[in-house]
């Protein structure tokens, strides 16, 4: 975790790197593009969790089939869902596979969310515990309990990767594309996210940890542990709100994608390094400065 002496020296550079960036562009290759094509609150929720329970794997397999099933559902997710019965889904997900995950594992995710949408409103009156752990791994039990799974798999067959579309209990993991979702849906409204919810504060969020955010906050000094878990991801948010105390999240799109578009690869290249808005502040920079900056290459 970062010193406070550490985050002082820090806090200006990755502002200005934050800030500064045209990130626009890589909303392309973000799934926040799903729920950035509604304007309603409920269909913000429903593109959402969709859209961020199934981007695992490679960007350009996980879209095309969001796209497909969001295409399908027409102008409101939300209105479609919550009027889904058993066999729309299985013409919905007819021949749907998508690595881990089967037609039964989507439809879990759909009809679940439709019964808590009909009982409770929104998916946000889902999120109640006293920790965000509790309040996430809540919430999947909620959408996992609320479907019919006999039913379910008595008309699409059996599911396959249920656990890891929408995992619960929640585990020791880093949950990164459960707080990705609630990122989306807690900040903002801004140039990423939608500020959709009011249940917690910006400064309640717990960073989602990927390997490109995990790899850049072990440069950066945010944290020196090695397991991408909960706890990592509290630290690395911890260090980060030594920068910005009520947003610390603020900073996730800017890491995320720098580590995505190969500016800031695991394997790092000497150039890019070279130039980098952040190398006074990270170690490959500290390695440049005592090695000099006359080859090209690796690092």
């Amino acid at each position: 975790m970062l010193s406070s002496t550490r985050a002082r020296a820090l806090k200006p550079l990755l502002d200005a790197f934050a800030g500064k960036a045209d990130w626009a562009e890589r909303k392309r290759f973000d799934p926040i593009e799903f729920p950035g094509r509604y304007q309603a609150a409920r269909d913000v929720e429903v593109a959402g969790l969709l859209g961020s329970a199934l981007a695992y794997g490679r960007a350009d397999l996980f879209k095309p089939k969001v796209d497909g099933l969001l295409a399908q559902m027409g102008r409101s997710p939300a209105a479609y869902v919550a009027e889904l019965d058993v066999k729309r889904a299985a013409k919905l997900l007819d021949g749907f596979v998508y690595r881990f995950n089967l037609p039964a594992d989507v439809a879990v995710l759909l009809m679940g969310m439709g019964a808590v949408l009909r009982e409770r409103g929104s998916l946000e009156a889902a999120f109640e515990g006293e920790t965000q752990h509790a309040r996430l791994a809540n919430l999947t039990k909620t959408v996992r309990g609320a479907a019919p799974l006999k039913l379910i798999t008595k008309h699409l067959g059996k599911t396959r990767g249920l656990a890891h579309l929408l995992p619960s209990p929640l585990g020791p993991g880093a949950a990164k594309r459960l707080n990705l979702f609630l990122r989306w849906m807690v900040r903002g409204p801004d140039g990423t996210d939608f500020g959709v919810w009011r249940v917690v504060k910006p400064a309640q969020l717990i960073i989602p940890l990927d390997t490109h955010v995990m790899r850049i906050a072990k440069l950066l000094g945010l944290t020196a542990r090695n397991d991408a878990s909960w706890r990592t991801a509290e630290e690395v948010t911890a260090s980060l709100r030594l920068l910005d105390a009520s947003d610390p999240v603020r900073y996730d799109f800017a890491l995320c994608h720098y580590g995505m578009s190969g500016a800031c690869p695991a394997v790092p290249i000497r150039d890019n390094c070279l130039t980098c808005e952040l190398k006074g502040a990270c170690r490959r920079g500290r390695v440049l400065r005592q090695t000099g900056p006359a080859s090209s290459g690796q690092c």
